[in-house]
């Protein structure tokens, strides 16, 4: 769902960057040692996740795995997916280093999102309403995502507002997709390693979970 270089205007661009700033920032104040590896997996989920996508006008239509990302890092989703997108960019062409910011709190603010309505769900004792919680987080990533980036290209000119309807009409798969692969996930965390979402949730939290 990356939105390309040029599509935007300079108030939008700015705004965006200014958010951007702020939620790395903040998420890397809430990183320790112990994190970063969770945080460079999710980074690495992200970036070869959404290498396959169709272009759609600015946009583009590919999966993104922030609602996952959210789950397990909260806050620290915004570096971590920043990270990706700025690789991306660099390397692929992807997006665009100067709406670096605006595609940073797209995908990134939806994952926090999700992460402080959901967190308290995955961790339900019983696995399907743990999975529920999960399919809601994935595909409501998703839904938050294109909202994000119709308001951006809505604000940018009147001339994008049908490319903006087009973005969440074509990810509707996308949200359904997500949601299954995140409950997937979820499934497989509590399984295998269920203190996974407790390591980004604060002590006091986890305790009146």
């Amino acid at each position: 769902m990356h939105i390309v270089d040029g599509a935007l205007s300079n108030d939008v661009v700015i705004a965006g960057g200014i958010l951007a700033v702020g939620g790395i920032a903040l998420g890397l104040k809430k990183m320790d040692m112990e994190k970063i590896p969770a945080a460079g997996i999710m980074a690495a989920t992200f970036f070869v996740a959404s290498l396959i996508h169709v272009p759609i006008g600015p946009s583009s239509v590919h999966l993104i795995m922030n609602g996952l990302a959210g789950l397990i890092l909260g806050w620290t989703a915004f570096p971590a997916l920043f990270v990706g997108l700025l690789l991306q960019a660099l390397f692929f062409g992807y997006g665009g280093v100067t709406v670096l910011g605006v595609n940073t709190v797209a995908i990134a603010l939806p994952a926090v999102l999700m992460h402080y309505i959901c967190r308290t769900g995955i961790r339900h004792s019983n696995k399907k309403v743990a999975m529920f919680w999960g399919a809601l987080a994935g595909g409501g990533s998703i839904a938050v995502t294109a909202v994000l980036v119709t308001i951006a290209l809505a604000i940018t000119g009147e001339s994008f507002i049908p490319a903006a309807k087009l973005v969440i009409l074509a990810h509707t798969p996308v949200m359904a997709i997500e949601g299954f692969l995140c409950a997937c996930a979820v499934s497989l965390i509590h399984r295998v390693k269920p203190e996974l979402f407790d390591s980004f949730i604060p002590v006091t939290a986890v305790r009146h979970a």
